[in-house]
């Protein structure tokens, strides 16, 4: 029988020791509760550190999981799942607000679309599953970004592009407009992204309320803004959209 790897073993151990319990864990805590030596827990804990996997308060100097284990525990939720979950609701938010949807997840510093639905009406449509989007100027991206702490870094060390005049790239006004996506519960893109295109986008959570997705509409800015604002019914229909969801991923409160 093959033996274990007992490096592996002892930094499973210390994320699981870090997972219950207090929320934070100095490191004469971890090691005596292991039964480590304190150059031995340090060494992993930084390995763990460097991976995302432990964060250090720079306050106290104890040590707490990192975002990186939100973005591993979410591949539990698989991308198929969450599509086959929002195929109705998709559906549905496009026949009610004559757009296109599209469902999207944060990958690889950008955003991923995994499922999109036709606006319905007779014109030429292109199929966007697959494609990225950037996290900074899309609605979808902002979205994640504002709800998942590792997308949110991601996006504020990405090289953000402007793609018109209306971009908002600096990290203060785009932390202002993470703020602001936060507070509504869902973001806009009004040709920041692409000219004369508009974007609304909510998030969707799981049962453990984690950020799993983000589900949104785009189209004309004529058709999806009224007087220079986005249209408070397509907005509502959105969000709306991003609870049903929600709920049927198991978050109960949305």
């Amino acid at each position: 029988m093959a033996r274990n790897i007992q490096s592996l073993e002892r930094a499973a151990a210390m994320l699981r020791l870090l997972a219950g319990g207090e929320r934070r864990l100095g490191l004469s805590d971890i090691a005596s509760s292991l039964g480590l030596a304190k150059g031995t827990a340090h060494g992993i804990l930084r390995t763990l550190q460097q991976e995302g996997f432990v964060e250090q308060d720079d306050a106290s100097g104890r040590y707490q999981l990192g975002a990186e284990l939100l973005r591993l525990g979410t591949t539990y939720l698989d991308v198929h799942e969450l599509r086959a979950r929002a195929l109705v609701w998709t559906d549905d938010l496009a026949r009610s607000s004559g757009e296109s949807v599209h469902l999207g997840v944060a990958h690889q510093q950008g955003v991923l679309i995994v499922h999109h639905v036709f606006r319905p009406d007779d014109s030429r449509q292109v199929l966007e599953i697959g494609a990225m989007q950037p996290l900074h100027s899309t609605a979808l991206g902002k979205v994640l970004s504002a709800y998942d702490p590792v997308a949110h870094s991601e996006a504020l060390e990405a090289d953000r592009k402007a793609f018109t005049d209306r971009t908002v790239c600096d990290p203060e006004g785009f932390e202002h407009l993470l703020d602001l996506t936060r507070a509504r519960g869902y973001a806009a893109d009004v040709e920041e992204t692409w000219e004369g295109v508009a974007s609304i986008a909510a998030p969707v959570h799981d049962r453990r309320r984690m950020p799993v997705g983000a589900v949104g509409i785009t189209g004309a800015v004529e058709r999806l803004c009224r007087d220079g604002e986005l249209r408070p019914e397509l907005i509502a229909a959105v969000r709306d959209c991003a609870r049903a969801v929600s709920r049927d991923l198991g978050a109960l409160r949305f």
